[in-house]
Formats: C-alpha cells, sequence, structure tokens
C-alpha cells in the first residue's frame, strides 16, 4: 500500500528529470520577461508575522481586475519569481497579477503555509485598492500545490473573520492539477517534509473543509498526463463542490502536470480562457 500511495502522488516521475529542469527553467525565464517592461509593486510585505513579500504586476491609472497566483512545488520549492509568466497577456487584457510567496516545508508548516497565503488573500482584498487593485475583482488560483493553497481562501471556516474579511472567502478560482484531500499524504515520500498526521492533514484540506459559497464559480482543472491521486483528486473536488457551487471540471490534452500551468500565458489556450471568463465573472457579480 505505501509504494501504490508513492506511485499514485508522484508528480514528477510522469515526466523525465531533463523535462522537470526544463520546465522549472522556463517558469523563471518567462516569467523575468513577462514583468520586464509592466509597472508594478515589489517586495510588498503582506504578513508582518512571517515577513513574507507579493508582488503586483500590471496595475495601471484605474484598479484592476486581478489574479491573485501561488506557486506549486510540493510546498516545498519554488517561490513567486516563478509564477508571473502569465502577467504580461493579463495586462494586455486590463488584468493584474499578484504573485506570492509563502515560508517552506519543512521549516514552515502546512498549517502556517495556509495561514500566510489567506494572510495574503486578506491583505489584497483589504488593502489592496493602494496598489491599483479592484479589491472586488479577485479571481484566485494556482498550480499543484497553489492549487490546494488558492482553495483554501475559498472555503468557509472562521479564518475569513479573523483576517477582518466578515467571512468573505475568495468567491473565483481557477484550480490547476491541485490535491485538496490530503490525508494520503501521511502515508506518502511527501510527509517526509510535510510532517502532517491525520489531524493536521483534515485541517488543511480544502475537500473537507465547509465549501465555498453559492455565488462561488471554481473550474478545477487537470493535466491530461497526471500521476493517479491528482487525477482522482480532482474528480472528487468537482464532485464534491458542484452540488453547493458553479463548479467545472477540465482536462487540458497533451500536457502534463508541470508544462499545463505555462497554457496562463497561451492567448488561444483553454485556461487562459476559462481565468478570463472567471474574471468576466466577478464583474457580473459586482453589477448585480
Amino acid at each position: 500500500m505505501p509504494n501504490q500511495t508513492a506511485h499514485a502522488y508522484d508528480a514528477q516521475a510522469t515526466v523525465t528529470p531533463d523535462r522537470f529542469g526544463r520546465i522549472m527553467a522556463d517558469y523563471l525565464e518567462q516569467s523575468a520577461r513577462a514583468t520586464a517592461d509592466l509597472p508594478g509593486h515589489t517586495d510588498v510585505v503582506y504578513d508582518r508575522p512571517s515577513g513574507q513579500l507579493l508582488d503586483v504586476w500590471g496595475v495601471g491609472d484605474t484598479p484592476h481586475p486581478t489574479f491573485f497566483v501561488v506557486h506549486g512545488g510540493y510546498w516545498r520549492a519554488l517561490s513567486r519569481q516563478h509564477t508571473a509568466f502569465m502577467a504580461a497577456l493579463l495586462a494586455e487584457r486590463g488584468i493584474a497579477t499578484v504573485a506570492i510567496d509563502y515560508g517552506l516545508a519543512p521549516a514552515t508548516t502546512l498549517p502556517e503555509i495556509v495561514r500566510q497565503v489567506r494572510a495574503a488573500y486578506a491583505f489584497v482584498r483589504l488593502r489592496g485598492h493602494d496598489l491599483g487593485i479592484n479589491t472586488e475583482r479577485v479571481v484566485v488560483g494556482g498550480s499543484s500545490a497553489g492549487a490546494h493553497l488558492a482553495a483554501m481562501t475559498m472555503v468557509g471556516g472562521r479564518w475569513a473573520h479573523d483576517a477582518g474579511l466578515d467571512g468573505r472567502t475568495a468567491t473565483e478560482g481557477l484550480l490547476i492539477s491541485g490535491l485538496y484531500d490530503l490525508r494520503p499524504l501521511v502515508d506518502a515520500p511527501a510527509n517526509a517534509w510535510l510532517n502532517l498526521t491525520e489531524d493536521t492533514a483534515s485541517e488543511v484540506s480544502p475537500a473537507l473543509a465547509p465549501p465555498p459559497s453559492r455565488a462561488s464559480t471554481v473550474v478545477v482543472a487537470r493535466a491530461a498526463n497526471e500521476a493517479a491521486g491528482f487525477s482522482a483528486q480532482s474528480d472528487d473536488l468537482h464532485s464534491h463542490w458542484s452540488p453547493s457551487l458553479t463548479c467545472r471540471s477540465m482536462t487540458v490534452p497533451d500536457r502534463d502536470h508541470f508544462d499545463v500551468f505555462l497554457d496562463l500565458a497561451d492567448p488561444t489556450s483553454s485556461l487562459s480562457a476559462s481565468l478570463a471568463a472567471l474574471i468576466e465573472s466577478t464583474d457580473v457579480r459586482t453589477e448585480s
């Protein structure tokens, strides 16, 4: 059973080491190119206790709708500098990009990582207007671990009151290749750096939390080539949330767990179209 669990949740095993390295380099290089000529705000401290930072790209003279994007890396790698490759395309469409950092495992526990990402979302909603953000039109999203963390800003619970949001969680989300019930990771190799117990895994599992509000719209996306655990959890989250809110399932052909995220920089991709539709849905919501 442990070997089966390890295989089901080993995303990196679905690509060769060379391909994995090239895609990680592409994240960084494409992000640098995308932001080179964009107006924005960098190194903004969003959470004083941890000192964690965010960048805002593609703002203008009026407050812009915004994509709040969270990087993956199995909660232990990568950064906001790897996660802005979509910023130039979004800026052309009048959309800002917020890319955030968070403390990495094992030095930072997963409950604390979740707290930090929620603090970043609250910061954007409460103080984003000063950074050129339309704080009522924020779509959250991310890939892999980033999808899990973005989902944690959408689910209900005491946190949204404690953060000063009057209980208002994120209502639009693009969740790509994520894990949403972390209990299987207790028996997977990833627990070497996550140090989860059954209790803490349950605590940070969006699939086990109160679902997003009925007004929410979510796209649960995955690549055609995913490890079995990632595919199954995307299906399970879609099934779990669909009765309560607008939740669409999406499989991106000819993509793997890692390169699918880069589709957000391609104006012709289905992921890019899905993000545009989510941004548009925030406009409808604010006008209603």
